[in-house]
């Protein structure tokens, strides 16, 4: 019997125990191989049974690359679904058929699913940061003093009230927000300022598309003054050439808050808010907190002694 013969008679053996389930070292054994290349030869192409097999930790993400690539999605978008890399990804599916290109249409559509997943979460967590830097501040101010609430409502109305001008003056009151809590905290300091409610007149400004009916009953909830007097609407008039956005059911106008009688609140408004805004005194006119015989300002012409 030549070597040949015998090769094939030996592989022929070994591929019968192979498939019986012995391993590589019981095939060695009783077949009295020596040689390890005479044993890869006579086994060569037979599969190794499946329970020599060691599981890989990545074998269900293997298979679910190969799902997502049997849908059609490129290995960069398979890597970014996976959380792996492309590489690998690659490799898993490097004998499946390459998904056609996309149409123009059908790539754009796509992008946009992927940029709207991607924001949907991403407006989630910047809300959330949000909401914890506005608390945080929130916590930080806490209660406020009467003081504090006159100095907040002076400057305040120093921003969206009518203040005098050169060429004009009248020394009265007239305030004006579309923002309901705004509106709340100038009654507050109008209160604290010792404005009694009976000198307080109000006046809605709206558009002529908007509920009118129904924003008068949304001011006097705001408001919260039993028989609060309210002048005639001031209604303004619609431009179809201009797009606006506050429209809907949540568009409520502006509330136009004046006060009678009102020169001495406007001239103390007026003093509140300009110290306020007065530029701080500079280090010379400040008062020296360590040594009082000495100018803070003034530098030693000797050097100190060691």
């Amino acid at each position: 019997m030549t070597n040949t013969q015998r090769l094939a008679q030996v592989r022929e053996q070994a591929i019968a125990l192979r498939r019986a389930g012995k391993s590589r070292r019981e095939i060695k054994e009783i077949l009295q191989i020596t040689s390890n290349w005479t044993l890869n030869e006579v086994l060569r192409g037979e599969p190794p049974p499946p329970w020599t097999l060691r599981p890989n930790a990545k074998d269900d993400v293997r298979a679910k690359a190969r799902e997502l690539r049997e849908r059609g999605l490129a290995c960069n978008e398979i890597a970014a679904e996976l959380g792996v890399s492309k590489s690998s990804v690659s490799l898993w599916v490097r004998d499946m058929p390459r998904p056609e290109r996309l149409s123009f249409e059908a790539s754009r559509q796509r992008q946009a699913a992927g940029v709207a997943r991607f924001w949907a979460e991403e407006r989630k967590l910047r809300e959330a940061a949000r909401v914890a830097v506005s608390t945080a501040a929130a916590n930080e101010i806490g209660d406020l003093t009467d003081r504090e609430i006159l100095i907040a409502g002076a400057i305040a109305y120093w921003c969206e009230g009518a203040k005098n001008k050169p060429h004009r003056r009248s020394d009265r009151i007239d305030f004006i927000n579309s923002d309901p809590r705004m509106i709340k905290f100038f009654l507050r300091f109008l209160e604290t300022a010792g404005v009694s409610r009976d000198r307080v007149v109000f006046q809605i400004s709206i558009h002529e598309t908007a509920d009118l009916a129904a924003t008068q009953c949304f001011w006097l909830e705001t408001v919260g003054i039993e028989g609060a007097q309210f002048n005639r609407p001031l209604i303004k008039r619609h431009k179809p050439q201009t797009v606006r956005k506050n429209i809907g059911t949540d568009y409520h106008g502006c509330l136009r808050i004046q006060v009678r009688s009102s020169i001495e609140i406007y001239r103390q408004i007026e003093g509140w808010a300009g110290r306020v805004m007065a530029d701080p005194p500079s280090l010379a006119d400040r008062p020296c907190t360590s040594d009082s015989s000495r100018d803070p300002t003034r530098l030693p012409t000797e050097p100190l002694a060691s």
